[in-house]
């Protein structure tokens, strides 16, 4: 069964049964009922074909009726069919009536679909009564009972905007969390790509400088006449290929990156807060009850997005992974005279003097896997290489062995665009 035969069934029931609460203002068969604004609902909100559910809805009620007539004993079919077929012209009017007026397309109107939706309701009830009136010589038409109709369709009619327009904006709002939720996750998925394309890109400078070095070696033996220069010549031709093989991944990941280059704009506030938010959940991960203490009101905006998110999850993930079990991380940023200046400390076991020398040494570590193996010990190093390739510094500042303490440094000219000192003229002051 297709979602739209689904919608449909729903929609022809619903009318049915709220159409039986119903108030017969004229003593006769005749009623005003809760049915129209389903159907009316259904029309605003679901993508189904107007005319052709309204042919549907309108027949299927008629038969409703008579059904419930015959089960309670309380008319023969003709009669029943007599009194509701009626309701059928009520509810193929007002299907013409929206068809007609297009009130679809005025959604983002709702005081105009309100009124359209009342005339539609009004006109339909005339039709019912003048075919009543027709079949049955039941009511007539008196100006109180017209004044009584138009009243009745513009509360259904206004009833059933108020609902839609108040679901509209809840699914709006939903829909807008949800792109925020999914910007941020990308946010912090770029800010791990870039990470990675930093590494190799300084691992190409490497091969590169390998490749060269490698064929002046292969020059040499060639020129010396050494028969090892064929060894040295397949050397430099597999240090190439590597070397082609890393281009082709970083331009891999440069051409991942771009479909999210007009959402990396952020304020540096902002980034703190992805950063701290990805982090918990990290700790949360791990089993452990850390609080985070963000104390970031920096306005400023930045497109060094990826680097600077790099930078902060390197340092909140260390912080996270000092603590044994439960403890507190704080990430501070401020803006002092030309540079944003970022720290992050925590209350774990903290670096000893002599650790304090060593955690920017590319492979030292204290730390081990999940695994029990020793971690790479590259993370603070490229860390520290970032900073630099912002201008600026990453440093561990000195204190007591209780917990660590990180402070980068950058220079607020080197996170803006060109052209952008005037935009934030007010962080120089």
């Amino acid at each position: 069964m297709s979602d739209r035969t689904r919608i449909l069934i729903v929609l022809l029931l619903s009318t049915a049964l709220l159409g039986e609460v119903k108030l017969n203002p004229f003593g006769d068969s005749f009623r005003f009922s809760l049915g129209i604004v389903a159907y009316f609902f259904g029309l605003l909100w679901f993508s189904v074909p107007v005319l052709s559910t309204g042919l549907l809805t309108g027949a299927f009620v008629v038969l409703f009726r008579i059904g419930a007539d015959l089960v309670t004993g309380s008319d023969e079919v003709f009669s029943s069919f007599v009194h509701h077929i009626p309701t059928f012209l009520f509810y193929l009017t007002f299907a013409l009536s929206v068809k007609l007026l297009r009130i679809r397309r005025q959604a983002e109107f709702p005081i105009l679909v309100g009124l359209i939706g009342g005339a539609a309701d009004t006109l339909s009830n005339c039709a019912e009564l003048f075919a009543r009136s027709l079949l049955l010589d039941s009511a007539s038409f008196t100006w109180k009972g017209l004044l009584l109709i138009a009243i009745t369709g513009l509360l259904r009619s206004f009833f059933v905007v108020g609902l839609y327009n108040m679901l509209s904006i809840r699914q709006v709002r939903a829909h807008g969390e949800w792109q925020k939720m999914e910007l941020e996750r990308l946010i912090l998925l770029n800010s791990n790509l870039y990470k990675e394309s930093f590494y190799m890109r300084k691992l190409m400078d490497h091969v590169e400088r390998l490749t060269r070095e490698s064929y002046r070696l292969y020059k040499r033996l060639i020129d010396q006449h050494l028969p090892e220069h064929r060894e040295a010549l397949h050397v430099a031709e597999n240090v190439h290929e590597l070397k082609k093989d890393l281009q082709r991944i970083v331009a891999g990941l440069s051409k991942l990156m771009k479909p999210t280059q007009a959402g990396e704009r952020l304020e540096i506030a902002e980034l703190c807060r992805l950063a701290v938010q990805a982090n918990e959940s990290y700790a949360e991960n791990r089993g452990k009850r850390i609080e985070f203490r963000l104390e970031a009101d920096v306005h400023l905006h930045t497109n060094q997005t990826y680097v600077l998110l790099s930078i902060l999850n390197n340092l909140l993930t260390n912080a996270v992974e000092a603590i044994p079990e439960h403890g507190l991380v704080r990430l501070e940023a401020v803006l002092i005279e030309e540079w944003l200046v970022i720290r992050v400390n925590d209350d774990g076991p903290g670096i000893s003097e002599r650790e304090r020398e060593m955690v920017f040494v590319p492979g030292y570590s204290t730390k081990f896997s999940p695994d029990g193996y020793f971690s790479t010990g590259i993370g603070l190093t490229h860390a520290r290489d970032m900073a630099v390739s912002l201008g600026g510094s990453l440093t561990l500042l000195p204190g007591s062995d209780n917990g660590a303490r990180f402070e980068l440094r950058v220079p607020i000219r080197h996170l803006m665009r060109k052209g952008e000192e005037d935009e934030h003229a007010a962080v120089f002051d």
